[in-house]
């Protein structure tokens, strides 16, 4: 059975991946999962060091504990970073209820104005302020 390494690809792109995170999320990420990693390898170390009686036990019993706080806020920092990111960036406007009042509002004046025969109400006409009246119709 020989081996054909022209016929087989290193790389197939997923077309149906996630969207890569933004740079900054992406920064936080990275720090976050480096100080998660070195804090784990310090716990362990610490635990092996309380096993053995080792003089070392107590400095890196302490030294953990702090790279649990630390490791910690670096996670806080992802979620923080990721939402101020969403919040400068990346808001997708969805139509309130409000504005989607005023669109039926104004399409029903629309229609109204067609029945009649008269032209379509201009822009500054169709735009006024929800009524009761039309509210209590929508609903």
């Amino acid at each position: 059975m020989e081996y054909d390494a022209q016929s087989r690809q290193l790389w197939v792109d997923d077309e149906k991946g996630r969207r890569r995170m933004p740079d900054p999320v992406r920064r936080a990420a990275v720090r976050a999962v480096l100080l998660t990693s070195v804090t784990l390898v310090q716990a362990m170390v610490a635990f092996f060091c309380t096993l053995t009686g080792s003089w070392l036990a107590f400095p890196m019993v302490l030294t953990s504990v702090g790279s649990t706080v630390v490791a910690t806020w670096s996670v806080l920092d992802v979620w923080v970073t990721r939402q101020v990111w969403n919040q400068r960036n990346g808001v997708v406007s969805v139509p309130s209820s409000t504005a989607r009042q005023l669109r039926r509002e104004r399409r029903r004046a629309r229609r109204a104005a067609k029945r009649a025969g008269g032209a379509e109400p201009s822009g500054a006409e169709s735009v006024r302020p929800i009524s009761a009246e039309a509210l209590s119709e929508a609903a």
